[in-house]
C-alpha cells in the first residue's frame, strides 16, 4: 500500500464516522507533508512561471485571436504529457488539455484575452507604448494561466509518485473582455464530468470569496438594422435610414433607465454606423452590454431592449435582428472550497517585496492619481458574503459557477488603486511583481487541489453546497441557444494592423533571461531616460 492509500484509507474512515480522534491526525500531518512537496515542486518551476508570464505579455492578443498565446501554453502542456484537445466549443483558440485517470475531476482555468489600446512597456513607471494603438495586457491575463501550469505539473510529479487517483483539466478563457467564451464551453458539455473548478484572477492582494459578490450578470448583444441607401440630398425620402433605427433605439433605451432598477448597468457602441453622410446608411449596428444582479431581472431587461429594438425599426422603417455576443450569469462561489483555498492562503502568504517593487508600485499610484500606498504586505484571506451585493462588473466564469462547484482565487501581481482596464495596470504584468505573485498563487492552487483530491469530506461538502445551498433559490438560466456560434471574427481586423510590428516585441526567453532584459529596462525604471 502507497503512502497516499494509507492517507485515502484513514481519511474514508474518518469521513464515514467511525471513532476518529486517533485517526484524523496522521491523515493532516501526511497531507501537510504532501503540501510542502507541491510547494517545493513549484518553487523549483520560479524560472518556468517568470518566463510563461513574459511571454504571454509579449503577445498581447485580444479575444478569440489568442493564436499564439494558446500554441505557446498548450505546448508546454504536451510537452509534460497532458492529452490536449483544440477548438473546443466553436472556439479557435479554445482547449482542454487533460491529464491522470478516474475521479475526481478538477479543473483549473484563467483567461488568457488583452485588451485594446494598452500596449506599454513593463517596469516603467510612466506612459510608453511598445507599438502606439496597439493592444496590451492593461488588466494582466497574462499571469493566470502560468499560476494553472505550474501548479499542475507540481502536482503531476506528486501524482504519479504516490500513485493519487484523479484527473487535472486545464483550459482557457477565452474573449473574457468580451464575455463571449465561456457560456459556449458550458452550453457544450466542456465541464460535464469535472468535479470542482478552481479559476485564478490577477489581483492586488491573495483573497478568495464565497457566495454572490459584487457585480452582474450581463448579455452581450448586437442589434442590426437594415434599412435603404439613397443619395443624402438629391433624394434623401427614397432613403431608409438604418442609423435612424440605432440612434432611436438609443433615444428608447436612454429615456427607459429612468424606470429600470438602479443596479442596472446598461452601455452601448455603435460599430457601424453608415459609411459617409451623403449616403443614408442602409445598414448599422449598436452593441449592448445589459448588466443586471440576478438571472430574472437579466431575462427582464433583455426583453425590454428587444421590444424597443422592434419599436426603433419600426418608427424608422426598416427592419431589425440581434445577435448574442456572449453572457455572463450572476456569479456564485463554493463556501466549503474557498475556506480550503483561503487555509492554504494563510499558510502561503504574501510575496516578499523588495524595496525596489515598492518604489515601483508607489511611482504607478503617483501617475494615474491614486494614493501612494505601494503594495499589500498582508493577505486579505477569505471574504465573507456581502449581505447586499452592489452593482458593478461582470465576469462570465459566473456561468461556470453554476453549472460545477467552483471558486475564483486572486492572486498578488498587480498594483492597488489603479483605474482597471487601463495601461498603468500593464506596468507591473512583466515584472518581479507579477513573478512573485504568481509563484505565491500557484501554490495556493496547488494545495487547495491537493485538499479535493485527497479530502472526499470536503469535495462532498462542496457539492452539498452547490446543491442545497446555491441552487435552492435561483437556477442557472442561459441565455444561449442551439444555434448561437461564438463570434469568432470579433479583433480580427485589430490584430491584422498590428500583430506584425508585435511580432518584433515578442520574448524570447533563449537569449533573454526576462522580458525586462531584452526590451532593456533597469527595473525599476521611475522617469524616462535623458
Amino acid at each position: 500500500m502507497t503512502y497516499t492509500a494509507r492517507t485515502l484509507l484513514l481519511l474514508a474512515t474518518v469521513t464515514f464516522g467511525a471513532p476518529a480522534l486517533a485517526q484524523t491526525a496522521a491523515p493532516a500531518e501526511n497531507l501537510a507533508a504532501l503540501k510542502d512537496r507541491v510547494v517545493q515542486g513549484i518553487e523549483s518551476r520560479a524560472k518556468l512561471a517568470q518566463e510563461m508570464v513574459d511571454m504571454h505579455f509579449s503577445f498581447g492578443e485580444l479575444g478569440f485571436q489568442e493564436i499564439e498565446t494558446s500554441k505557446y501554453i498548450t505546448g508546454i502542456l504536451e510537452e509534460n504529457g497532458f492529452s490536449v484537445q483544440r477548438e473546443v466549443a466553436g472556439l479557435p483558440t479554445g482547449w482542454t488539455a487533460r491529464w491522470g485517470s478516474g475521479e475526481p475531476v478538477i479543473a483549473l482555468g484563467s483567461d488568457i484575452d488583452g485588451l485594446p489600446t494598452t500596449s506599454q512597456y513593463p517596469g516603467v513607471a510612466y506612459r510608453k507604448q511598445m507599438i502606439e494603438g496597439a493592444p496590451g495586457h492593461g488588466e494582466g491575463h497574462n499571469s493566470g494561466q502560468a499560476v494553472n501550469v505550474v501548479a499542475a505539473l507540481a502536482l503531476k510529479d506528486m501524482m504519479e509518485q504516490e500513485k493519487i487517483p484523479g484527473t487535472i483539466m486545464l483550459w482557457p478563457g477565452v474573449a473574457e473582455e468580451l464575455l463571449a467564451g465561456k457560456a459556449y464551453m458550458v452550453r457544450d458539455g466542456v465541464f460535464k464530468d469535472v468535479d470542482a473548478v478552481l479559476f485564478t484572477h490577477v489581483g492586488n492582494n491573495m483573497q478568495v470569496s464565497w457566495g454572490q459578490p459584487n457585480g452582474t450578470g450581463m448579455v452581450s448583444v448586437e442589434y442590426t438594422f437594415e434599412g435603404e441607401s439613397a443619395h443624402s440630398a438629391s433624394n434623401p425620402w427614397r432613403g431608409r435610414s438604418a442609423l435612424d433605427g440605432v440612434e432611436l433605439m438609443n433615444m428608447g433605451w436612454n429615456m427607459r433607465r429612468e424606470h429600470l432598477r438602479p443596479v442596472q448597468r446598461s452601455h452601448y457602441t455603435i460599430p457601424d454606423g453608415g459609411d459617409q453622410p451623403n449616403v443614408v446608411p442602409p445598414h448599422a449596428t449598436v452593441w449592448y452590454f445589459i448588466r443586471e444582479m440576478d438571472f430574472a431581472n437579466i431575462s427582464k431587461n433583455f426583453e425590454i431592449a428587444n421590444t424597443i429594438s422592434e419599436a426603433a425599426a419600426k418608427m424608422s422603417d426598416t427592419s431589425v435582428t440581434r445577435k448574442i455576443v456572449g453572457t455572463a450569469a450572476p456569479r456564485h462561489f463554493n463556501k466549503p472550497m474557498a475556506e480550503a483555498a483561503s487555509a492554504n492562503m494563510e499558510k502561503v502568504g504574501l510575496p516578499t517585496w523588495s524595496e525596489d517593487d515598492q518604489k515601483f508600485a508607489k511611482a504607478v499610484q503617483k501617475i494615474v492619481g491614486s494614493k501612494e500606498e505601494g503594495l499589500a504586505t498582508k493577505a486579505r484571506g477569505l471574504i465573507a458574503p456581502i449581505v447586499n451585493p452592489e452593482s458593478g462588473g461582470s465576469d462570465d466564469i459566473g456561468d461556470i459557477s453554476w453549472v460545477v462547484p467552483t471558486i475564483t482565487v486572486n492572486y498578488p501581481s498587480n498594483i492597488p488603486n489603479l483605474p482597471g482596464h487601463h495601461w498603468s495596470n500593464a506596468m507591473s504584468m512583466a515584472t518581479p511583481i507579477a513573478h512573485k505573485g504568481v509563484v505565491a498563487g500557484s501554490k495556493v492552487i496547488g494545495m487547495t487541489v491537493l485538499d479535493l483530491l485527497l479530502n472526499p469530506k470536503l469535495l462532498a461538502e462542496s457539492k452539498a453546497y452547490f446543491a442545497d445551498v446555491q441552487n435552492k433559490d435561483q437556477k442557472y438560466l442561459p441565455v444561449l441557444s442551439a444555434t448561437d456560434k461564438p463570434q469568432i471574427q470579433k479583433n480580427v481586423e485589430i490584430m491584422a494592423q498590428f500583430r506584425e510590428r508585435m511580432k518584433e516585441f515578442y520574448y524570447d526567453p533563449s537569449k533573454h533571461a526576462t522580458y525586462l532584459e531584452q526590451l532593456g529596462v533597469k527595473y525599476p525604471e521611475l522617469v524616462p531616460a535623458k
